[in-house]
């Protein structure tokens, strides 16, 4: 950060401050303009384009709080804004936080505090850009990948649905990036600027509930829940089929009012919050079985979207295995490979059990593993467990059986409860009784494991 090439606004009606916090900042290395009231640093904002603002809230013609107030609303970027007062008071730091002010110091001023927040505020003004620079990269990959027309329909249905404030529910079997459908249509909605919010619903333990979604209030603390961070964004709720009767009683209270209570709270919290649910299980099947509330399955499922498995738009295989080596020489620096015809064509026949994910795993597999440019057939039957023999497919010894005990018991463990949850149609509840281990048990080995729901 070239200290030099930084302009600091000075916004203070008292000459003595102005003259004494522009000598610090100047012996600093910092370009310094100022101004003795509101008009004049409405001018210079202008017409200097400061990189940070230090701005006092009592000033003669109009307050600082109220001009913040008009810049924020001004709908550009709005560099950091650090307030100032020699009447400071709880009340106006709050108000000034609330704005969007980067800090408050109180008069008279600390010296080293004063550099020091203006040295963060610098910084995080730089980290800020940078964000925005690598949000408009990962804008790039947020998109579906498929030209097909499967793919093309699917991508304009969520498109036009991401205009309204329409209640959608993907469904599709596990792997088919459900995640990815559901950041594509908020990245085309209303609620873009917003935050993101995932969370796969049946990873959450039936006794932490409440306090995930909720928040929960102690000892004068808060903590947020998933509803409240993802307010004026979207909340993705991954296999929704998991939640617990408790929650979705909850859940559907608080989309109803728009409002609900932290765990522990009093008061209120409103929130306008996008919900996306997916869900791997026929949800009307689990309502008539009981497992899921009628009343909370209309409120989601305002509009069905399928997501169609791999194996329906295979002429999309080619593209997506580009795809993810291109991304896996980006983003893990892995040498360049590229799949043969030979090879292309068998995967575009194969059946593709696991979807997209089983393919991104296939291809990241290939390049830690394989050697040479080019990724041929008998490499790739390999990869996938399978020999040729006289025409007929045989299973191979699994690359785990040469690996110390321990790795190999967690490879093992991570195929079997795999395995077994996707017979349990992703029901931890089933797994739980499948497998004969108890459900908080069960919950922490799966996030152990790493293992999706």
């Amino acid at each position: 950060m070239d200290r030099q090439k930084i302009k600091i606004l000075v916004v203070d009606d008292e000459p003595d401050i102005r003259r004494l916090v522009s000598e610090i900042l100047e012996d600093e290395g910092y370009q310094v303009t100022m101004a003795e009231n509101a008009s004049q640093a409405r001018h210079l904002k202008t017409d200097g384009q400061p990189d940070l603002v230090l701005l006092d809230i009592w000033m003669p013609d109009t307050d600082g709080i109220t001009l913040l107030k008009e810049w924020v609303g001004e709908k550009t970027h709005l560099c950091p804004v650090i307030m100032m007062s020699g009447h400071g008071s709880v009340e106006a730091a709050v108000e000034a936080t609330r704005l969007g002010a980067y800090d408050f110091l109180e008069k008279p001023l600390s010296l080293a505090r004063l550099l020091l927040v203006v040295e963060r505020a610098l910084e995080a003004s730089t980290l800020q850009w940078e964000n925005v620079g690598l949000k408009l990269q990962f804008s790039k990959n947020i998109e579906p990948v498929g030209k097909s027309a499967t793919v093309a329909r699917t991508k304009d249905q969520l498109k036009r649905l991401a205009q309204h404030d329409t209640r959608v529910l993907l469904v599709g079997e596990p792997g088919v990036g459900k995640e990815l459908y559901a950041r594509y249509m908020h990245h085309n909605s209303l609620h873009r600027e917003g935050p993101f919010i995932s969370v796969a619903v049946g990873s959450i333990a039936p006794e932490n509930s409440a306090i995930e979604f909720f928040g929960k209030e102690w000892a004068g603390k808060i903590y947020q829940g998933l509803l409240e961070r993802a307010n004026r964004g979207t909340l993705f709720l991954g296999e929704i089929s998991g939640m617990d009767q408790e929650t979705q009683l909850r859940l559907l209270s608080a989309l109803e009012s728009r409002s609900f209570l932290r765990v522990g709270g009093s008061e209120a919290v409103q929130v306008d919050v996008r919900i996306v649910s997916a869900t791997r299980l026929p949800l009307d099947e689990e309502v008539k079985s009981g497992h899921f509330r009628q009343d909370l399955y209309y409120l989601l499922n305002e509009v069905a979207i399928t997501i169609e498995p791999l194996r329906n738009h295979s002429e999309d295989i080619p593209l997506l295995l580009s795809f993810y080596v291109d991304y896996f020489v980006n983003h893990e620096k892995l040498p360049f490979r590229r799949f043969s015809m030979s090879a292309q064509n068998f995967l575009r026949n194969y059946g593709w059990r696991g979807n997209v994910r089983e393919l991104k795993n296939l291809v990241q597999r290939l390049m830690i593993l394989g050697v040479g440019e080019d990724i041929e057939l008998d490499e790739v039957k390999s990869a996938l467990g399978a020999v040729a023999s006289d025409g007929l497919a045989a299973q191979a010894i699994p690359n785990f059986f040469n690996l110390p005990l321990k790795d190999a018991r967690d490879h093992f463990e991570k195929a079997y409860l795999e395995y077994h949850l996707e017979c349990a149609g992703g029901s931890v509840a089933k797994l739980s009784v499948a497998v004969g281990i108890e459900r908080t048990h069960l919950y922490r080995k799966l996030h152990a494991l790493n293992i999706k729901l």
